[in-house]
């Protein structure tokens, strides 16, 4: 399992995992996440943000007339940038399976967020489609491209036909808010996916 970073805090939608810039090249927007709570309870969640924070050098270097690549190089390097991944939960596993609601508790901070491996991935999006509609009531959320990035990050473990029973459910789920089902479609289209069996 890849770790990403650590918790810095979490509720039961969603939480913030605080992580270092090296780190920063791994997860994706749209990547799928676990936290493992307890030895057989775990968290999955989907990366929706991902934000670099300024400091108070960083505001002091870029007041120079020039800055130099060395200069930014030791400060992505050598100083701890402050790098906050923001999760939003999908569903969660426990020893009775695997639930596309809400988990009953929240992680604790400092807990340890991994990327789901290829299996952990398709283990969880073989349960149905019940987790699109977390992400789709969150009016915060680009849930469009949120979507589209997801659906990309998973293409290369389902088939083409799951795809187009994802893109399927999505349309009905969104058939009566036909701007966002717009979105969707636009952000679907730049995928690229071939949604249909070659």
């Amino acid at each position: 399992m890849t770790e990403i970073g650590r918790l810095l805090r979490s509720g039961i939608q969603g939480c913030v995992v605080g992580t270092w810039v090296e780190q920063v090249k791994v997860p994706k927007f749209g990547s799928m996440v676990k936290i493992i709570v307890e030895p057989e309870y775990s968290i999955m969640g989907l990366i929706h943000d991902i934000h670099v924070d300024d400091d108070g050098l960083v505001r002091q270097i870029l007041s120079a007339q020039q800055v130099g690549m060395q200069v930014v190089e030791d400060n992505r390097n050598n100083r701890n940038v402050p790098v906050e991944i923001s999760v939003i939960f999908l569903g969660y596993q426990d020893p009775t399976g695997i639930y596309h609601l809400l988990p009953p508790r929240p992680p604790l901070s400092l807990d340890e967020i991994h990327l789901c491996d290829d299996e952990e991935v398709e283990q969880f999006t073989s349960q149905g489609f019940g987790y699109f509609r977390h992400i789709l009531r969150d009016s915060e959320l680009p849930a469009g491209e949120l979507l589209a990035s997801h659906l990309k990050e998973v293409s290369h473990v389902k088939p083409a036909l799951w795809l187009n029973e994802a893109s399927q459910e999505l349309i009905v789920q969104l058939r009566d808010d036909y701007p966002q089902l717009m979105a969707l479609m636009g952000a679907l289209r730049d995928t690229k996916l071939s949604f249909t069996e070659e």
